[in-house]
């Protein structure tokens, strides 16, 4: 690995007005950033276009997870609810029994993981209430940043039909607005399949059916493999020294037939483009454990991915703009270099480009 970095050497200025807080009417429409590692340059596109800018025998690799309502809002059982701070008597803002509860990973049918606020009340043994008593969760035991290990148990029906019922899209913190309706079919990808995602892996939002039969004809070919996207994924590094970081646990599978089409392009010297960091993190994963090749089967990464980090499949990388500091960007900083990404968003951002999940996009190269 490389020398020491620190978490300020990912860090750039991004003015507010730029973070979409909603999708575009046509999800092909998003801009796309095309950088050229090798030249060092940047080159402005529509994602539609494309088809026209990869070549035949271009190997896309796609995270076919489907978001499931993971957001739920309740109540805290049997604790009284008292006015916090200078209540609005008017407005009865009696606020300490409302809890919000992020389901992040499942250990087994009733049993998960999840990100829970306000985290440092919430104490092992405590019920929390959703729906009015349509689903209880016992907080089994306790992590760092608010995570709790919970029981779920549904009053009727399974319980990821009461999930479906009463969650709420998980649309990340910096989307300033609730979800609406509409979240449920644009933040997912056009091709998810496999239920159990928290976020979605938003490079794939700009892909439509009508591009991905344009990149078939050209002769891209496509693979599909699953990593179900916790919020480890987007937890802030609380660390200076970045390599101290560590990743949440997160399941993935690779079907056989997605890993003899990725292990054919490796042999065949054809560019495999990774969609998205998730499926990265995947190839790179299983391609460590196996001697750089890809084997078909499940099972937990927690791999890190900084500068110095050396890549064995991906070669290409369409990836959404990330937040500062974050471990997504240095994911993409160690693909491409910390300079060159950071001197591409300093362009997105003197473009007016839209960043974030529902925003645009890059095609590193």
């Amino acid at each position: 690995m490389a020398p020491t970095m620190l978490l300020e050497d990912f860090d750039y200025h991004l003015p507010s007005a730029l973070i979409a807080q909603h999708p575009l009417a046509e999800r092909g429409a998003s801009r796309l950033l095309v950088v050229d590692r090798a030249a060092q340059r940047f080159e402005d596109h529509v994602f539609r276009e494309l088809p026209e800018i990869l070549r035949a025998g271009d190997l896309l690799v796609f995270n076919n997870t489907k978001v499931f309502p993971a957001r739920l809002l309740g109540r805290r059982r049997g604790v009284t609810a008292q006015p916090i701070g200078k209540c609005n008597p008017a407005r009865h803002e009696f606020l300490t029994t409302e809890v919000e509860l992020f389901l992040t990973r499942q250990e087994s049918e009733d049993t998960w993981q999840a990100l829970v606020r306000p985290g440092r009340k919430i104490r092992t043994g405590e019920i929390l209430v959703f729906g009015e008593g349509q689903l209880e969760a016992e907080v089994l035991g306790r992590g760092a940043y608010g995570l709790r290990r919970v029981h779920l148990t549904a009053a009727s029906g399974t319980i990821e039909e009461t999930i479906d019922r009463l969650g709420h899209v998980p649309l990340p913190p910096y989307i300033s607005r609730p979800d609406e309706a509409s979240d449920r079919e644009t933040y997912q990808t056009v091709y998810a399949k496999a239920r159990g995602a928290v976020a979605a892996p938003t490079a794939g939002l700009h892909f439509t059916g009508s591009i991905l039969d344009r990149l078939r004809a050209r002769g891209v070919e496509t693979a599909e493999i699953t990593l179900h996207v916790g919020l480890g994924t987007f937890q802030p590094v609380h660390e200076e020294r970045i390599e101290n970081h560590k990743m949440e646990l997160e399941r993935y599978e690779i079907p056989l037939p997605a890993a003899e089409t990725i292990n054919r392009a490796l042999d065949g010297g054809r560019r495999v483009v990774a969609v998205g960091t998730t499926s990265v993190r995947t190839l790179e994963h299983v391609a460590l454990l196996h001697g750089g090749r890809i084997a078909a089967g499940r099972g937990k990464t927690s791999l890190f991915i900084y500068p110095g980090f050396n890549f064995q499949v991906t070669r290409a990388l369409i990836t959404n703009f990330h937040l500062p500091r974050s471990t997504l960007l240095m994911l993409v900083s160690a693909f491409a270099g910390r300079e060159l990404i950071l001197g591409a968003y300093r362009h997105a951002v003197a473009e007016g480009y839209r960043f974030y999940s529902y925003g645009d996009c890059m095609l590193i190269v």
